[in-house]
């Protein structure tokens, strides 16, 4: 607009602009502090059947760590998440005797179960 050209076309002109990469404590940070953050997400699924889901802060570096080498950035977050609490999150409604569940790195890195604390 400073070159005189009309702000209607400005506005149709394409946009080119480079991005960086994730590091690890923001894919951290993405995965614990947005008010809709998707660790909250399962904390208030979990809270919804009476059982506190805790992730240790080793297991969230390590689905930090899997999709920045898989290079999958934010939206890998979920994915990583979603594949590991898929049988807990199956499983919690039928069995009203869990108390708390931790997600540590080896459930993340090893595909381990959950420790998990009963009643």
């Amino acid at each position: 607009m400073k070159q005189g050209i009309i702000p209607e076309l400005v506005g149709r002109l394409p946009v080119i602009t480079t991005l960086d990469n994730l590091d690890e404590q923001t894919l951290i940070n993405i995965l614990t502090k947005p008010k809709n953050a998707i660790v909250k997400q399962y904390q208030k699924l979990c809270k919804l059947e009476g059982v506190e889901l805790e992730f240790t802060q080793e297991a969230l570096t390590e689905i930090a760590k899997r999709a920045l080498k898989r290079k999958m950035g934010a939206r890998g977050l979920r994915a990583i998440i979603e594949h590991t609490m898929l049988d807990i999150m199956f499983e919690l409604p039928s069995q009203n005797n869990i108390k708390k569940i931790t997600i540590t790195k080896e459930t993340i890195d090893n595909y381990k179960k959950a420790e998990i604390e009963y009643k």
